[in-house]
């Protein structure tokens, strides 16, 4: 596990970390992003988003489920969904896709799930702290 305490003008220090280790998976990796409301998990992928030079307004898909981003780029957020319905709306295959998966609000089942699948899957744990987060990464 790796661990970094950062502001949010700090925030290219975890994105440039998840991107080396996501290029480690040749660029096809799932990861799950964990934390509180207001944590930051949609600021976490805004930044992301822009450092791969796609100028695409990120949003948190809380009522559509899904965003895209150049094709390469998909975001999700779970959190009024169990991991049937998810299932039953045909996400799941979406993870069969080539590109970087972002799941907000995935949980241990979700986890279990894709590894089981053979899906390379990471999980960035955020902790709020007064002005800085947290920033846990786990494999």
């Amino acid at each position: 596990m790796k661990s970094f305490l950062l502001n949010e003008n700090e925030l290219n220090v975890i994105v440039d970390e998840l991107k080396s280790q996501i290029e480690a998976l040749n660029n096809d990796c799932i990861i799950i992003l964990r934390g509180d409301l207001a944590s930051g998990k949609t600021t976490f992928v805004k930044n992301y988003v822009k450092s791969l030079g796609i100028n695409e307004n990120v949003t948190s898909p809380t009522f559509s489920l899904q965003s895209i981003y150049d094709n390469r780029v998909f975001h999700y957020d779970v959190y009024n969904k169990t991991l049937e319905e998810f299932i039953s709306l045909g996400l799941l295959e979406e993870f069969e896709k080539n590109g970087i998966h972002f799941v907000e609000w995935g949980n241990e089942k979700l986890e279990e799930l894709l590894k089981s699948y053979g899906f390379n899957v990471l999980i960035l744990n955020i902790e709020k702290l007064e002005n800085k987060r947290q920033y846990k990464i786990d494999e």
